[in-house]
Formats: C-alpha cells, structure tokens, sequence
C-alpha cells in the first residue's frame, strides 16, 4: 500500500493479466486520510493506450474512492512481458463540500504555491489465471493418478485404458464399413444375375419366334398363299418389344 499524506492508494502496481487482442482492467482504491475533501488527478505516459475512470474526482473525508483503468486490446506482446508505462496520482486538498465540477487544472499546478501530494505507480504484466486441472477418478487429491500392479502382474492404468478405447472405436467403424460394402456388392452381384437371365430368357424367346416364322413361311410357300396378316402384325409387336428389353437391359 503506497500511503501519502492525503490519502493511501491500494495496490502500488497496477497489474493487468495480459492476453493478446483483449481489453484488460485493474482498479486501484483510494482511501481519504484526512478530515478534509481531497481532489485527485490521474495522468500516463502512454494517453492512447489507457482509459481510466473517472481521471479526476473528489475523495470525501475518511471514505475511499475507486479507479477503474482498462487498457486497449494489444496485437502483440512487449519483449520479456515488461512494460515501461507508468502513472501519476496526484491529490491537493479542495474546498469543504467541493465537487468534481470544482476541479480545474490549476488545482493541481506546483508552480501556482499549491501543496500537491504525487504517487508514481508501475504497470506490470501478469500471466492470466490458469483453470484449474481435473483431477481424475481414483487418485487422490495433488497427486498424479499412478498405475497399478494387479495380483497377475497385468498393469492398470487410466493412460492405457483411454489409448485402448481410442484403438478399438476406429477397428469397429472400419469393421461395419467392410460389412455394409459386402451387402452392397452380393446386392449388385444378385441385380446382374437376374438381369443376365432375363436378357437370356428373351433371346431364347426371339430365336423361338423366329422359327416358327419360318415355319409359317414353309407352310404357306406348299399352301401357295402368302403369310396371314395377323401373324405378320403379331411377330412384328413381340419384334418391337424384344428390342425394347434389349436396350433397357
């Protein structure tokens, strides 16, 4: 704790745990020693980089008064997380019942004969707090889980039993992969198959057609008369839809 003789200031550094591309805040207290009001100021050596809230105020008598400063996301990080930023508190003693409307820069001028009490503050870079690390089932509390020997020299332990489970879940995927692929195959084997034979079966059937055509050609070449008419009409729709089989085939 910085203590001055106006007012104690709570922490001495301001401390921001740093993250890239993260605005960060910290808060200092400012606690009135005195019976009188006490006007404050805050300045920086980096404006842009900072904001703080409020940048100038009034303390009442024995009470205290919080700052909120927050610094802008940052792209990159400084060498060795140092930071050469710094800040300036400084307080005088203002009027009895005064206000921040009260307060004019001239308050705070040396040079005017004023009594005015500075601080320096630090800016420091720390790591951000780190989640707290499960502790696994079956060990004890702050201590690393440890295999164990069982009484026919097999070793049990959490770390084999989860590289185990990740082995098996890939072999059972693959195994009902290769299942669905052997389904899909004697699926297409049996559609070929009966395909095969239909076109077989039509062929058949067309050759069978054509014989007797050539029969009926015999018979009525010895008749002397031509081919009936319905018989023509009917070998040329079974035609017609014989090579409509074929082609779908």
């Amino acid at each position: 704790m910085t203590s001055g003789g106006l007012v104690s200031i709570e922490p001495q550094e301001l401390k921001f745990p740093f993250e890239l591309k993260k605005q960060i805040s910290c808060s200092l207290q400012l606690s009135n020693k005195t019976d009188n009001y006490v006007a404050f100021k805050v300045k920086t050596t980096n404006p842009k980089k900072y904001c703080v809230r409020p940048n100038t105020g009034i303390v009442l008598p024995r009470s205290t008064s919080d700052v909120i400063v927050t610094m802008q996301a940052q792209r990159e990080a400084p060498p060795d997380m140092q930071c050469k930023d710094k800040f300036l508190l400084q307080c005088v003693v203002a009027g009895p019942g005064a206000t921040v409307k009260d307060i004019t820069p001239e308050m705070f001028n040396k040079e005017s004969g004023n009594q005015v009490e500075e601080s320096k503050l630090k800016v420091v870079y720390v790591s951000p707090p780190q989640p707290p690390s499960p502790v696994p089932e079956g060990s004890e509390e702050g201590s690393s889980p440890r295999a164990s020997v069982s009484d026919n020299g097999n070793v049990n332990a959490p770390e084999f039993a989860a590289v185990s489970r990740a082995h098996v879940e890939p072999q059972a995927h693959i195994s009902r992969g290769y299942g669905e692929s052997q389904d899909k195959a004697s699926e297409a084997k049996a559609l070929i198959s009966k395909l095969t034979e239909e076109k077989n079966s039509t062929i058949q059937h067309n050759n069978k057609l054509r014989q007797e055509l050539e029969l009926l050609r015999r018979q009525g070449s010895k008749s002397g008369g031509g081919v009936p008419f319905l018989y023509v009409v009917i070998v040329g729709l079974l035609g017609i839809l014989l090579g409509y089989l074929l082609r779908k085939t």
